[in-house]
């Protein structure tokens, strides 16, 4: 299957405890989603004080 997107230009790694990485997994199979997409959606609703 072809990509509908362009890729994205960066990349982020980061380091996650076991047990931190298993939650956000579960996270994900409940609610049907990527990784990728539960930690955009939650980068977006961070709030910058102005």
């Amino acid at each position: 299957m072809a990509r509908t997107k362009p890729p994205s230009d960066k990349e982020l790694k980061i380091r996650l405890p076991k047990n931190e990485l298993e939650l956000l997994e579960a996270y994900c199979i409940k609610h049907g989603k990527t990784k990728t997409e539960v930690l955009r959606e939650w980068i977006r609703s961070l709030k910058l004080d102005s």
